[in-house]
């Protein structure tokens, strides 16, 4: 596939992804998360140190640092000291922010869902297939 081509692909997927958020964000906002905010809270119990986090998610540094501390703020992360090394937090999802991941989840999930009733099952079917394909063992 030229070059051109899979940048274009690249772009409409984005702009999925773009629409599916903004439809969400007044439903993430009716339960207290920004958009980012919303993907820092779903990678805490993944990524459990803030510099892993930042990593993973290809976000500065002091950017997951203000995230993160309006999560802890809002009671939906808490940051405790890593016994095993004392330089470093360790941060966990709170039953609060289990809660509001579950509500904000099922917001995007309804409107990724709206996106897709305009492929009939077996394009839906297809579509999966070829995501399954795509991202294959890292997903």
């Amino acid at each position: 596939m030229p070059g051109s081509d899979a940048a274009q692909l690249w772009k409409l997927n984005q702009r999925l992804l773009t629409r599916v958020m903004n439809a969400a964000a007044p439903r993430l906002a009716s339960v207290g998360l920004e958009t980012k905010e919303f993907f820092v809270l779903d990678e805490v119990d993944t990524s459990r140190h803030p510099a892993e986090l930042a990593a993973t998610l290809m976000l500065p540094k002091a950017s997951v640092t203000v995230y993160l501390r309006n999560l802890v703020a809002k009671g939906l992360v808490v940051r405790t000291i890593d016994e095993t090394d004392l330089r470093r937090h360790r941060l966990a999802t709170t039953d609060a922010g289990k809660q509001v991941l579950r509500e904000s989840t099922a917001a995007l999930a309804a409107e990724f869902a709206a996106m897709m009733d305009r492929l009939d099952d077996r394009e839906q079917g297809e579509f999966r297939r070829l995501l399954e394909r795509l991202v294959g063992d890292d997903g």
